[in-house]
């Protein structure tokens, strides 16, 4: 399976103590095109490169270190606006995260 997306070292921001990555994509799927940009995350293992789960706009997910946890988005979910996922959550199925903390 080809990846869904890679990190841009080049569009970064500084969140909670750590450095989130924008994302762009690298092949087409529900809705998105290559080279479309779309939110933040801390590293590839936040996001599933199976299925269509997204990370839109200024959205964040992040593993926490400090509780050992991996955030991963997979399935078809969708995190959007500025909605943050962190910790240990898990973001999966048809769910959708708008301007929330999860």
């Amino acid at each position: 399976m080809s990846k869904k997306c890679e990190l841009l070292k080049e569009d970064c921001i500084e969140y909670d103590g750590r450095t989130l990555y924008r994302i762009r994509a690298l092949r087409d799927f529900r809705g998105m095109k290559k080279g479309d940009l779309g939110g933040y995350i801390e590293k590839e293992e936040n996001l599933s490169h199976e299925g269509e789960a997204w990370v839109y706009d200024n959205a964040r997910v992040f593993g926490d270190a400090r509780v050992s946890g991996n955030a991963w988005v997979f399935g078809n979910a969708r995190v959007y606006d500025n909605a943050r996922v962190s910790g240990n959550a898990r973001r999966c199925g048809n769910s959708r995260i708008s301007r929330a903390n999860v």
